[in-house]
């Protein structure tokens, strides 16, 4: 495979095409300038990818960004929606978690992506919503139970990983994008962290500036924010 095209930082005509987008979602607008998408936004973001994912593999960061896979379609499914609108008005990129729970070693290549509400991270390319950030979005029952009974049996281990201070001071800690409104059945309301009790998902991420996206340096900016995450990481990846 030839190699990717460096990242030289996604360019101001960009940012304006989405929001372009934003105002003409439909078809007969898009169609003539996919081309232009493509050149503005698509290209840059897998050279990003190509960029990001040489950062990880040099910094021992157990993280897969990868040209072809990590970014996600423009075209949005409609089937089962009643906004038929055909295009996401934001191109995101997802690089999942392929470290092991105890340590750095990758798992063996060729393995398929664990999906996106297994443990790993994201970048956000969206007008006035620029931002990367990871965590477990949204997973499934098993896994959000874990959490809680790490939360309920040992808090302190939990808390350990979710407010360490760099971790913090590059992402503001970690969150629910949702939360329930009572404690789930078989957790004690009294819980001194009941809160988290109640956490659908733990979530984390930064705002970015455009000038931070429209900078060469880009990929040395997110390969540095999730060096502070790899213990997060490690911790949601040990609930299985």
């Amino acid at each position: 495979m030839a190699d990717a095209a460096p990242f030289d930082g996604f360019s101001p005509a960009a940012i304006q095409f989405m929001a372009d987008l934003a105002a003409n979602n439909d078809r007969a607008w898009f169609q003539p300038r996919k081309a232009e998408f493509e050149a503005l936004v698509k290209q840059p973001m897998e050279a990003l990818m190509g960029s990001l994912g040489e950062r990880f593999a040099a910094r021992g960061i157990p993280l897969r960004a990868d040209p072809r896979r990590s970014p996600f379609r423009i075209y949005r499914d409609t089937r089962f929606s009643r906004d038929k609108s055909p295009y996401k008005t934001h191109l995101g990129a997802s690089f999942p978690w392929i470290g092991d729970a105890s340590g750095d070693a990758a798992l063996p290549a060729g393995l398929p992506d664990p999906g996106p509400h297994a443990s790993g991270g994201y970048f956000n390319f969206e007008p006035g919503e620029m931002y990367s950030g990871g965590g477990m979005w949204m997973p499934a029952r098993p896994r959000i139970d874990a959490f809680r009974r790490a939360v309920r049996d040992d808090p302190d281990r939990v808390l350990a990983f979710l407010e360490e201070p760099t971790f913090v001071a590059t992402f503001g800690g970690a969150r629910s994008h949702q939360a329930l409104k009572r404690i789930p059945s078989g957790y004690p309301a009294d819980h001194p962290w009941a809160d988290l009790l109640r956490w659908k998902d733990v979530v984390f991420g930064r705002r970015l500036s455009d000038a931070e996206v429209c900078s060469p340096d880009l990929p040395d900016l997110l390969a540095d924010g999730y060096a502070t995450a790899v213990p997060v990481f490690r911790f949601l990846a040990s609930l299985g």
